[in-house]
């Protein structure tokens, strides 16, 4: 299955992220902030990259605009996992490279399926 890096600066939201796919067959990697995922995106390649937008430090979509720039990214989907709604956000997250957006709180099986999505 797919190797998943999951950032968010909620440990809970990170936990019920890494249950729900782990149990689909992912290999999970945890970042509590878009500088640490930025980090491990550089030691490793993830086949997918799931993001919280409000983050302290740097946000999601900065940490979406930094890792389109890096070379073995450019193809990799990225899913924005977020409580925002506003239809500017999810353009500029959009216009940073994002694949899509899943609303939170979601349900276990909406997760499942957009991550299958956007992996094949």
């Amino acid at each position: 299955m797919a190797n998943i890096l999951a950032v968010d600066d909620q440990t809970s939201i990170r936990q019920l992220v890494k249950y729900i796919l782990e149990l689909d067959g992912h290999d999970i990697t945890l970042a509590q902030d878009g500088q640490e995922a930025l980090d491990m995106a550089r030691d490793q390649q993830f086949d997918l990259v799931i993001s919280d937008v409000n983050m302290p430090g740097m946000t999601g979509i900065n940490m979406v605009s930094k890792i389109r720039r890096m070379d073995e990214y450019q193809g990799t989907p990225i899913l924005m996992l977020t409580t925002e709604t506003s239809d500017y956000k999810k353009s500029k997250a959009r216009s940073s490279g994002a694949s899509g957006w899943l609303s939170k709180p979601f349900e276990p099986a909406r997760l499942s399926k957009a991550v299958s999505k956007l992996l094949h």
